[in-house]
């Protein structure tokens, strides 16, 4: 059977038309569905039991667990989702005063295989449905608002797997998740994050993306950044600049661009000198990570000295730079350290 978070509205009320069912009644399967976040027809109490019963005979209804929480001492906590196949995916939830952002997967793995990220390690397993990001979202929503006293604020595209090699799903996803009969989210408050997909990038663009890009570029030196990101094999930096030239254009925005730092790698005076040469044609912003070291990994963090005299080249090219700090090391929960086995 068709999961009822597959179908539109409209499908949905022609359905209950079709047997014999009021037409306002999806509106209130909706709510529940999209704006609740319910995890089963049981939880419909302004349903009869006979339509629950009806809807459960034509659609499943396939929701997310919390399989796993831990927490950090700084306050980050990671969740484990199991899905309804038994596949598993990590989200984290990262507090900042008021504010709760959480960081959000799109994938079961990652294809790209970017050799300073655990996630690459699993392999790509499948893409999520848009109710499954939903599920993540409302999952953490109601844990923020039990942990920290507030719910998400703000999402990022930055957990497993490549947002824009899920494409259609994670713009379902994102349309629920700003909508007015969904959660409401304004726009501004989503960013989505790509290794630079420069079909998806154009896509964006041709539709106004209305959220944060953020691109993880890690490198503007073809030869290291092919070495260290395979996707540039097949989305070059010439090609990728070009569609964020054309994304700028359309949307007018300000692009993000995430730096990992990594020592004796893309740290140098010269890696620094090529970022800028990179930005020159579209304002930028530049969010400077500390590489987060994983067991048996093959890089180290760039050393103190070596990250700021980075930094102060981009400065004093009039580039805005941001240290963005690392949280929830010791839980596994920052940056490339997403990473799940069955269990």
């Amino acid at each position: 059977m068709e999961d009822i978070r597959s179908i539109t509205r409209e499908q949905l009320e022609d359905f209950l038309l079709s047997k014999n069912e009021k037409k306002f009644r999806a509106g209130q399967i909706w709510t529940w569905l999209w704006q609740k976040g319910i995890g089963s027809y049981d939880e419909m109490t302004n349903i009869s039991q006979s339509l629950r019963d009806l809807l459960a005979s034509q659609y499943t209804f396939r929701h997310a667990v919390i399989a796993q929480e831990v927490q950090s001492k700084d306050k980050t906590a990671k969740f484990a989702f199991r899905y309804y196949d038994d596949a598993l995916v990590e989200g984290v939830l990262i507090p900042s005063g008021e504010r709760v952002t959480a960081c959000i997967s799109s994938q079961v793995g990652c294809p790209l295989g970017c050799s300073f990220c655990a996630t690459g390690t699993m392999g790509f397993v499948r893409n999520l449905h848009y109710s499954e990001i939903f599920d993540e979202f409302m999952l953490m929503d109601r844990r923020a608002r039990e942990l920290y006293g507030n719910g998400i604020s703000n999402i990022v595209f930055m957990g497993m797997g490549e947002p824009l090699l899920n494409f259609d799903n994670v713009m379902t996803a994102i349309d629920r998740l700003t909508a007015k009969d969904g959660i409401g989210l304004s726009p501004t408050r989503i960013t989505l994050s790509t290794a630079g997909i420069v079909k998806g990038i154009k896509a964006l663009a041709d539709r106004k993306f209305p959220c944060g890009l953020a691109v993880s570029l890690h490198s503007a030196d073809p030869v290291v950044r092919s070495a260290i990101m395979p996707v540039n094999e097949h989305h070059s930096l010439h090609d990728l600049q070009a569609a964020l030239v054309y994304y700028h254009q359309k949307t007018g925005e300000r692009i993000t661009f995430e730096y990992l730092l990594l020592s004796k790698v893309n740290d140098t005076r010269q890696a620094a000198e090529k970022l800028a040469r990179f930005c020159r044609p579209f304002p930028v912003k530049v969010n400077i990570i500390e590489y987060n070291e994983t067991p048996g990994g093959l890089y180290h963090r760039s050393y103190p000295n070596q990250r700021e005299e980075f930094i102060d080249y981009l400065k004093g090219c009039n580039m805005v730079v941001n240290v963005r700090q690392s949280r929830g090391q010791d839980i596994a929960a920052a940056c490339g350290q997403l990473v799940k086995n069955k269990r």
